[in-house]
């Protein structure tokens, strides 16, 4: 499996493979027919109280892993995780997010997860 992840505005590299934004929020600024992805993942993002309370604080990415992983188990979330791992199977995966911060966003920790 090789499942990477990158800004939704950075350039796409070669061999990306399917394109996933891993966001529960659709980005500013960026009309769906501009999209540029195959899928929109929102599911299997952290919930909003989540996603607020970690702020990207590398304080707390440990606890925040922790919550996220938690969150992951729900039913619906876990749907939306087997989803990602088929894609994964079945040719390169790329998790996109508008986060800044990708090396220490959910985006980077599920595709740590899928690479298993």
């Amino acid at each position: 499996m090789a499942v990477t992840c990158r800004r939704l505005r950075d350039e796409p590299g070669p061999d990306e493979g399917t394109l996933v934004l891993v966001d529960r929020l659709w980005p500013r600024g960026l009309r769906k027919a501009d999209a540029g992805f195959d899928e929109w993942a929102r599911t299997v993002a952290p919930s909003t109280e989540l996603r607020r309370w970690y702020g990207h604080d590398p304080e707390r990415r440990t606890e925040f892993r922790r919550r996220y992983r938690t969150e992951l188990d729900e039913p619906e979330r876990a749907e939306a995780l087997d989803h990602l791992r088929d894609l994964a199977h079945r040719g390169p995966l790329t998790l996109l997010t508008a986060s800044h911060e990708v090396g220490i966003s959910h985006a980077a920790y599920l595709a740590e997860l899928l690479n298993g």
